[in-house]
């Protein structure tokens, strides 16, 4: 039998509708921060956050106001979650090594790694105030060694959020920003009269940060082209019903378009699960939302077999993709297209989101098919080096050299590799020929 879908989100057309919007609204927005600066970052902080402060930058005694306000309980929370992640973090920093060697005699070439020089890490607010997001930007950041780490967060009820000031400070934020939104990441991409501008953006948002970051990107590098929150269940029957609907429902309630997908070989976990889903968003707190995505953008596909599974979800590439299943390690040996994986029924995505140490700002939108998600590489440009060290090398490359330019018609090139071989080779090449 073919692929069946028992539940389908909306039409691709109607997303496209969405994005246009969205994507002029932004750009509006973009071009009157880059014109205004500080007075457009200040209106638009009036406008959707009611919040208009002496200074947007907290100082020093601003931070410890607002970190004091954090229980002890909550910040040993967060002090467990970033050891976690720095830990991995710190992994990942050591298996990037400098390189240096000696490919032809006298020839040497090598590359190095070297910090992005400044970093500005949006943390969303929102519906939720998203710690976690401050530990995956700034603390990576940090551990990649950037010298400048710039945070911005919206206010939540016209104050910092204390535990976002208190992760952003011990991550290792050199400068915190209580922005959200558009404003923020404009602010620190294209800076204004009292913000400096920033070298990268990272960081997950709405629909708006997303797209901000898309239209400056090539102005100022970016993570990763993000969109909502995505979710998929790949199960079959060695789990139950409650299990697959709860790890659909915990993501799609980050949003009213998140979508969440349930990818199986048994059309009776297929049903079960779309009757546990409604059991349980009419008991979730939160369902208002949850039960929105789940309407426009949840999803129910059922396969026949494991290798149509397997190809299914390889071409929906989702953000976090959950595998339940009696092979999770031939899913993770076979799965090329996604954001990260979660095997295995003990897992669930909530723990990477928040504490289990891998790095949960990740591609969506089909992106797991060129890019992996944020980690401290992604904050380290790897620079190639060379030299040549002897008169012989110089003599030889360069007459390969000469060549290779005037078989392309490069003369200016060939007189650079020349020049080198009149000198250092001791051969009278004439002005504009190929080195024999």
């Amino acid at each position: 039998m073919p692929v069946r879908h028992l539940k389908t989100g909306k039409p691709a057309a109607d997303r496209a509708d969405d994005d246009a919007k969205v994507r002029a609204v932004v750009e509006a927005t973009l071009k009157d921060i880059e014109e205004r600066g500080d007075a457009a970052v200040r209106a638009l902080s009036e406008k959707f956050d009611r919040f208009s402060p002496p200074s947007f930058l907290l100082s020093p005694s601003e931070i410890e106001a607002a970190m004091n306000r954090v229980s002890e309980r909550d910040m040993a929370d967060i002090r467990f979650a970033q050891k976690q992640i720095r830990n991995f973090a710190q992994v990942q920093r050591d298996s990037m090594k400098d390189v240096e060697v000696e490919t032809y005699p006298g020839v040497i070439l090598g590359h190095r790694n070297i910090p992005v020089q400044s970093v500005g890490c949006y943390v969303p607010g929102g519906k939720f105030p998203m710690v976690a997001s401050a530990h995956m930007s700034v603390l990576t950041a940090s551990v990649a060694g950037v010298p400048r780490i710039v945070a911005a967060a919206p206010p939540q009820k016209g104050e910092p959020h204390p535990a976002i000031v208190a992760a952003m400070h011990m991550g290792g934020a050199h400068e915190i920003y209580v922005l959200g939104g558009m404003q923020a990441v404009g602010a620190m991409a294209l800076g204004t009269q009292t913000i400096r501008p920033v070298d990268m953006l990272v960081g997950p948002g709405n629909a708006f940060v997303a797209e901000a970051k898309r239209q400056l990107y090539g102005r100022v590098g970016i993570d990763l082209f993000a969109g909502p929150t995505e979710t998929m269940v790949i199960a079959d029957e060695t789990v139950d019903a409650e299990m697959c609907a709860t790890d659909l429902l915990g993501q799609a309630e980050h949003g009213y378009n998140s979508p969440a997908v349930l990818v199986t070989n048994s059309e009776r976990l297929a049903r079960g699960t779309l009757a546990e889903i409604d059991r349980l968003l009419s008991i979730l707190p939160t369902a208002e939302t949850a039960a929105v995505s789940w309407r426009d953008y949840g999803e129910v596909i059922v396969c026949d077999t494991y290798e149509e599974m397997l190809d299914v979800a390889n071409d929906i590439a989702s953000e976090h993709v959950q595998v339940m299943t009696d092979r999770d390690d031939w899913f993770l040996e076979k799965m090329h297209s996604y954001g990260a994986l979660f095997l295995g029924p003990r897992t669930n995505v909530a723990n990477g989101d928040k504490v289990i140490g891998t790095n949960h700002t990740l591609p969506t939108r089909k992106a797991g098919r060129y890019t992996g998600g944020l980690w401290v590489g992604k904050f380290i440009k790897t620079h190639s080096y060379q030299k040549v060290v002897t008169d012989a090398a110089a003599a030889e490359i360069g007459a390969y050299c000469s060549r290779l330019c005037l078989l392309e018609g490069f003369v200016g090139h060939a007189e650079q590799a020349n020049v080198r071989v009149r000198r250092y080779g001791g051969r009278n090449i004439p002005y504009g020929a190929a080195a024999e």
